[in-house]
């Protein structure tokens, strides 16, 4: 049965105060002010997403799922998703939480969790938000007041209630890849002058073995510099309104025309197109 819609509004009332925040810990509200699609986007880490205005389409080669206010978008491993954001058409904008499954909430939910797995399930799902509605609400109240450790808990009893739901990849600690595992250091820094010997030294490789094993995984040092500098970039479009040359000059690059030419090659998408800036 679904929920009572005056119950699904108020929570959406609720929630939607997250947008008054600036980027609050845990969480990133996004936002966007035209229509627009973006190919291939990296997903690092199971997250979920509480759509709040607007209307999102997201599809991978095995699925393809619709969002609306009411919906909560769940990914439940690392994936690679083509995204359509759809402001409202009444208030002209799209906007979301992103709240990530971070890894001492996810840590939480397998300690605690004494029986056998359930399936893995899909990748993406479509689940009811007023039905997590309690928990929630909770996760919210802990971080207004500056609880983490309390908001933590909320996540690890979100993680456990998705498993009941059929998401048991959540609890699978995940096995990175070389090329995962550098991605995530350029991301912690993406505008560092990085180079093939920063990776050898923190990896305990040599050059010749980086280059074989990052073949092997069909990537390359170069490639991944500029995957994770420009998904860097697409969070800050997302959740600021900086310029684009001061986006373009936090992910290392010193030209706006370089950076936006790479930004449509990777995402088939023009940077002003969010329409934050």
């Amino acid at each position: 049965m679904s929920a009572p819609i005056d119950t699904t509004t108020s929570l959406l009332a609720t929630l939607a105060s997250l947008a008054d925040c600036q980027r609050a810990d845990g969480y990133a509200c996004i936002t966007a002010r035209r229509e627009h699609g973006a190919s291939s986007v990296e997903i690092p880490q199971p997250q979920f997403a509480i759509l709040l205005q607007g209307r999102k389409q997201v599809r991978t080669a095995q699925q393809s799922l619709e969002f609306a206010p009411g919906d909560l978008f769940l990914i439940t491993r690392r994936c690679r998703i083509d995204v359509v954001n759809i402001p409202d058409p009444h208030s002209g904008l799209y906007l979301s939480a992103i709240v990530p499954m971070c890894a001492e909430a996810l840590t939480a939910a397998r300690a605690l969790w004494n029986e056998p797995l359930p399936e893995a399930g899909d990748a993406l799902a479509r689940l009811p938000l007023a039905e997590h509605g309690a928990t929630l609400l909770q996760w919210r109240q802990a971080l207004e007041h500056g609880q983490y450790t309390e908001a933590r808990l909320a996540l690890a009893s979100l993680a456990v209630a998705f498993c009941r739901r059929g998401h048991g990849s959540l609890l699978v600690p995940p096995e990175p890849t070389l090329g995962e595992r550098i991605r995530d250091l350029i991301a912690a820094q993406p505008e560092r002058d990085w180079q093939s010997r920063d990776f050898e030294a923190q990896l305990g490789l040599s050059g010749a073995t980086l280059r074989r094993r990052l073949a092997s995984e069909q990537s390359s040092v170069r490639e991944l510099i500029t995957d994770a500098r420009l998904a860097h970039a697409m969070g800050l479009l997302y959740t600021t309104r900086l310029p684009l040359k001061t986006v373009a000059a936090r992910v290392g690059y010193r030209s706006l025309g370089s950076f936006s030419k790479r930004f449509v090659e990777r995402y088939g998408l023009e940077p002003a197109a969010i329409g934050n800036s």
